[in-house]
């Protein structure tokens, strides 16, 4: 027959279990896996800079920030250019490559860190222009694409390559599946086979990630279409609410706060934008800003999402 002190401290203890604090790594896996942690895991980054300083600097500010800073997931920066060379690459950024290396073993296995890919259209954009490349799809697009599965499996060998360095995914930004820029149409056909091809590569990582970038993406045909990955967007810019991607999308969502407005955001702001967000989309979700915050935020303004998420 249980006693009342017996029946108190079983009564308590999923209150307990709930409150105990859980690790950067359970709080991500927690998310993946839809179930209830202590609180939302969040990340944050912008751009550093230093590739011209090399691979070493590279992974030696990228550690410091997110040691800093205190982000759950490592979201690794990768600046450095893809080569103006013909053919199908083996290693299209051997020192993005040496950085991961560096990464992975600073964080000795105590976080999850990802590899920022930027999709086929926009390495293609870099090597010419937006308007070659929009000429291109006007006036050549057979011989565009052919360029675009070239550039998709050079980086399909740069994700695998990636994979062998220990990193639990790929961050595919995609800036053209927008209004403005093609027709979802024109996206479906003429871009995103090749970015499937890069994230398919390495579909058995378990935090693979598409960055839906601007303003006027085409939010819900990711939602519906893609499966098996987290889809991060900024819902302050689309106007597309976590809370309906979170009914159409059985998957992991990232986001909630909004990067265009961070650094004019106190503590509280950011805490009912996460509070928000983790009521909207939780337990699927990575609390994050929609996109990278400035590059000159000041470490206070940068420290401020780790307090504002620690009290959650």
């Amino acid at each position: 027959m249980i006693n009342r002190r017996s029946f108190l401290f079983s009564a308590a203890t999923p209150l307990l279990a709930r409150k105990k604090k859980m690790t950067p790594l359970e709080r991500v896996d927690a998310a993946l896996r839809g179930v209830a942690s202590d609180r939302p895991p969040f990340t944050l980054w912008h751009h550093f800079g230093l590739e011209a300083q090399g691979p070493e600097a590279h992974a030696r500010a990228t550690l410091d920030f997110h040691a800093r800073y205190g982000a759950d997931i490592v979201k690794v920066m990768s600046d450095f250019a893809y080569p103006n060379e013909q053919g199908v690459l083996a290693t299209p950024f051997p020192a993005q490559l040496r950085a991961l290396e560096l990464i992975r073993d600073g964080l000795g296995g105590s976080k999850h860190f990802v590899e920022t890919v930027f999709n086929p259209w926009n390495v293609a954009e870099k090597l010419t222009s937006k308007d070659e490349v929009a000429r291109m799809h006007r006036e050549a697009p057979a011989r565009l694409k052919q360029w675009l599965s070239t550039i998709a499996q050079s980086e399909a060998n740069h994700a695998k390559s990636a994979r062998e360095r220990g990193v639990s995914g790929i961050f595919l930004a995609i800036a053209n599946a927008q209004d403005g820029v093609l027709t979802l149409d024109d996206y479906r056909e003429s871009s995103e086979p090749f970015d499937r091809i890069v994230i398919e590569a390495v579909n058995d990582l378990p935090l693979n990630i598409i960055h839906l970038h601007g303003p006027k993406v085409y939010v819900e045909h990711f939602l519906r279409s893609w499966k098996g990955v987290t889809i991060h967007y900024s819902e302050a810019e689309t106007g597309f609410s976590l809370a309906e991607a979170h009914a159409l999308y059985p998957g992991t969502l990232m986001g909630g706060i909004d990067h265009r407005s961070y650094r004019n955001l106190s503590v509280e702001q950011l805490r009912t934008a996460a509070r928000r967000a983790r009521d909207l989309a939780s337990p699927n979700l990575i609390v994050a800003p929609g996109c990278s915050v400035p590059d000159d935020c000041t470490p206070k303004e940068l420290l401020l999402l780790r307090k504002a998420i620690e009290k959650l």
